[in-house]
């Protein structure tokens, strides 16, 4: 093996070769600008898809939780609950509102939000007399958080819930598509996404009129006038008539993605779990995960690798895999706000993020690929373990 071998990327766009024919509509109907007949039947595709009554397709899944914190009416000074594990973007919209986020640690059984930690927040925060105006709960690398312990919890203190399922499209919660359990649902169409629009997002909700509103924060809030007035802030947050034609053609192809990532990640499974020091994401019970990406920690008292030396390891077979997401609590933009642990001697998120990696789990990587990512693995450890083994045998 040697780094002249095809890159294997982590997550890259899988196109399904019927993308063209829906681009090319656009350009024979002129619909080049945002919106027209792509969009609106894109988003109707995704509504029907997840059983939600309606939806919104936007320019990233960063501007659909922005516009969702904007409907709730989160304002400077309010605090907003969300999920430490997750990427930043999940946080960053409560920064353009002025809000205050407040961190919340996952658990071992879906490595999402912990409900523990989060009615220790609340607690605190009803103690204080300033309830959050929402929670952001993320479903991370596909997985679905335990949303029947945290839909409790928000409705007890009637606080709205946003699903963060940038990464869990296709997954599935006790018979409920994941991102249709809380108020607003949000999709992201990155290019390593399960599926892509090369860049998009997408809004779902139950609430009809929530939507309406959202649709005109995002074309520049534009007043029903003749001429251009404006009374609030808007954005342009819509997605484009060309984008849009590609995710028709990718939804429809979901399905089979799902299998395929749940098949890649059974075969690491079955390939892999002879490493005892190797701990896979679990798939809570009742739930589907989708497998966006493989995941799984180091679980050792005395690791003897670090997360980062494998990574380095298949980046010189010139395999692509990365670390698990830096908790937000640990960066250095949000280090300054408050942060709930699983439990007061135990910050999930950080063990996962000191132990855990991402294996290339692309749905077109081929079964050869695959074995390559497997066997520069295996060679690492077994590496390892001889030095290791030799270093004790050695006399002092």
């Amino acid at each position: 093996m040697g780094s002249n071998n095809k890159r294997i990327y982590l997550s890259s766009p899988h196109m399904t070769g019927n993308e063209q024919k829906y681009i090319d509509f656009s350009f024979q109907t002129n619909w080049i600008a945002p919106l027209g007949p792509n969009v609106d039947r894109f988003e109707q595709d995704i509504s029907q898809y997840v059983g939600a009554k309606g939806a919104l397709a936007v320019s990233s899944g960063t501007a659909a939780i922005h516009l969702a914190l904007r409907i709730l009416d989160v304002k400077t000074g309010d605090k907003v609950f969300c999920s430490t594990l997750t990427f930043v973007a999940s946080a960053n919209p409560i920064l353009y509102q002025q809000a205050e986020p407040v961190f919340i640690d996952s658990e071992f059984d879906t490595w999402n939000m912990s409900p523990k930690a989060l009615k220790k927040a609340f607690l605190d925060a009803e103690k204080e007399g300033s309830l959050p105006k929402a929670v952001i709960v993320v479903h991370l690398y596909g997985q679905n958080a335990k949303m029947d312990e945290i839909v409790e919890i928000c409705n007890f203190y009637q606080v709205p819930i946003i699903e963060d399922a940038a990464e869990s499209l296709g997954a599935i919660y006790k018979g409920r598509k994941s991102g249709t359990v809380g108020k607003f649902g949000v999709y992201s169409f990155n290019g390593n996404k399960i599926i892509t629009t090369s860049g998009g997002g997408m809004l779902v909700s139950n609430d009809q009129e929530a939507l309406v509103k959202g649709k005109f924060l995002s074309t520049q809030a534009r007043d029903n006038r003749p001429y251009y007035q404006h009374s609030e802030l808007g954005y342009n947050y819509r997605m484009s008539n060309i984008l849009a034609g590609i995710g028709i053609a990718q939804l429809a192809a979901i399905e089979e993605r799902v299998e395929q990532k749940q098949a890649i990640f059974h075969r690491y499974v079955r390939e892999l779990s002879h490493f005892k020091e190797f701990v896979f994401m679990p798939e809570y019970q009742g739930t589907r995960h989708n497998r966006w990406l493989t995941t799984l920690f180091i679980d050792s008292e005395q690791p003897l690798f670090s997360p980062l030396e494998l990574i380095q390891a298949l980046e010189k077979e010139n395999i692509e895999a990365r670390p698990i997401w830096k908790p937000m609590h640990l960066q250095p933009l949000l280090n300054q706000f408050k942060y709930y642990p699983h439990s007061n001697y135990l910050s999930v998120s950080d063990r996962l993020f000191e132990r855990g990696i991402c294996l290339p789990s692309g749905t077109n990587m081929t079964e050869e690929e695959q074995t390559r990512v497997i066997q520069t693995i295996e060679s690492f450890i077994t590496h390892h373990r001889r030095k290791n083994y030799i270093s004790i045998q050695l006399p002092s």
